[in-house]
């Protein structure tokens, strides 16, 4: 398997068999490069623009338009399984900027959560159904989603073997961006220690024994 950074909160996950892409952007609203990319499914975990634009990501050989996860439930697709786990995007219930999917996919045997603009640290219920996790996606810039304090305390709830920190600023983005910390101001707060990346290959087999963080390079 493989995971290539698209910017913010998108990267194409590659399995043996067939490809996702999650959260596809607005080049124009973030201020980040987005050049269409051909997949198998989509995933969106919210309806705004920096995160739901399926026109931006193609049809393969296999399948003419991609399957678009948008909503809870469970997905197969192409030897790919999906859960939809609905969450809120926001600290308060969702009074503030409603709901938030978080995406527990399964590609060769391994488990990659993507965790879209969480809002809030895990209730028992919610880390009960996203159940093991080997790669969490997860944002860490703050302001509209959990930042530092928040991140450190869903990952303890997790407990992944790879952490991939997302939505955070990086150079170039738009002005709607700018309370965004970036990822080295998140690994000072927090504490962790990173490798950096263009790209993970990994199979069931290499996960590390301890947790790593990993930061791609879009």
């Amino acid at each position: 398997m493989e995971i290539k950074y698209l910017g913010h909160s998108s990267f194409r996950i590659k399995g043996k068999d067939a490809s996702l892409v999650t959260d596809p952007f607005d080049p124009k609203m973030v201020g980040l490069d987005y050049s269409k990319v051909g997949a198998e499914i989509v995933t969106v975990s919210h309806g705004h623009s920096d995160h739901n634009q399926v026109k931006r990501v193609e049809g393969t050989s296999t399948r003419s338009e991609p399957f678009v996860v948008d909503r809870p439930g469970e997905y197969e697709v192409g030897g790919i399984g999906i859960i939809g786990v609905k969450t809120k995007h926001d600290s308060k219930e969702g009074k503030e900027r409603g709901d938030n999917l978080i995406m527990v996919i399964q590609v060769d045997g391994i488990v990659v959560v993507h965790l879209g603009e969480l809002g809030h640290v895990l209730s028992d219920k919610q880390v009960e159904k996203i159940g093991a996790v080997d790669i969490l996606m997860i944002p860490v810039g703050g302001e509209v989603t959990i930042g530092p304090s928040e991140a450190v305390k869903v990952i303890e709830q997790l407990s992944p073997s790879v952490v991939i920190p997302m939505h955070y600023r990086m150079p170039g983005m738009g002005a709607d961006f700018e309370g965004l910390i970036t990822v080295e101001e998140f690994l000072d707060k927090s504490g962790f220690e990173a490798r950096r990346e263009q790209k993970l290959s990994l199979g069931k087999g290499s996960l590390p024994e301890e947790m790593e963080v990993v930061v791609l390079s879009q």
